[in-house]
């Protein structure tokens, strides 16, 4: 597993963004693990995030493309702290752009918020996390009305990887419904490889009990 990865891992459980215990997601699954992108809550996390963001598009789609398009409201913050890092690590000026929920009808009118999205613009798409893969059908819409645009990719933090609305990941059913190719900062397996029975900071975060109570979820909702 790459270096950043694993830091990235461990930047997750200091930020309290992963947790374990007792949830339910937006789609109504019992879960024991939760990530929560809304306890990223400064500066310096909020940089480090968009450094991971950063590393992770460019390992899975390169740089070659205009525009990273955040869905309001969470994805606002992450397309501009992940452009901005791009920028850093690599020299590469990259658009920003996210939407609004409510359409502005004075001043910076309109849907949009950051740069336009043009004709011949190649997007990304930059979101927390996907459970079932609803959300990205509320924001392809958005995208290819603003013109003869290209979306190619959708970039998560982490990829639950369990059943999205059949038989196969969330994941990979965007990949599957809208030709657009996904990656995640990391996934949930190689969270339970990072973190089982290893301690960290003194303390084993998974232990063989929410190791078993993690297979049981899949055995649930993961792919078959």
């Amino acid at each position: 597993m790459e270096q950043y990865k694993q830091e990235f891992i461990e930047f997750m459980v200091d930020c309290q963004v992963l947790k374990f215990g007792d949830f339910v997601t937006k789609s109504g699954r019992k879960t024991p693990f939760f990530v929560n992108t809304g306890f990223y809550r400064t500066g310096e996390q909020l940089k480090k995030l968009g450094e991971y963001y950063a590393k992770a598009i460019n390992d899975k789609f390169g740089l070659d493309f205009d525009v990273l398009f955040g869905p309001a409201y969470k994805g606002i913050p992450l397309s501009v702290t992940a452009t901005i890092a791009i920028s850093t690590l690599y020299n590469k000026d990259i658009k920003y752009c996210s939407n609004r929920k409510e359409i502005k009808d004075h001043g910076d009118k309109g849907i949009l918020l950051g740069s336009p999205i043009v004709d011949g613009d190649r997007v990304v798409i930059i979101e927390d996390v996907t459970t079932a893969g609803t959300s990205i059908q509320e924001t392809l819409p958005i995208i290819k009305a603003q013109g003869d645009v290209t979306p190619i990719g959708l970039v998560v933090s982490v990829d639950r990887m369990e059943r999205g609305q059949g038989s196969k990941s969330a994941l990979s059913e965007i990949e599957e419904n809208y030709g657009l190719k996904t990656t995640a900062i990391v996934t949930m397996a190689e969270v339970v490889e990072h973190l089982y029975n290893k301690e960290y900071k003194g303390k084993v975060i998974i232990d063989d009990k929410l190791k078993a109570a993690i297979d049981a979820y899949y055995e649930q909702y993961g792919v078959k």
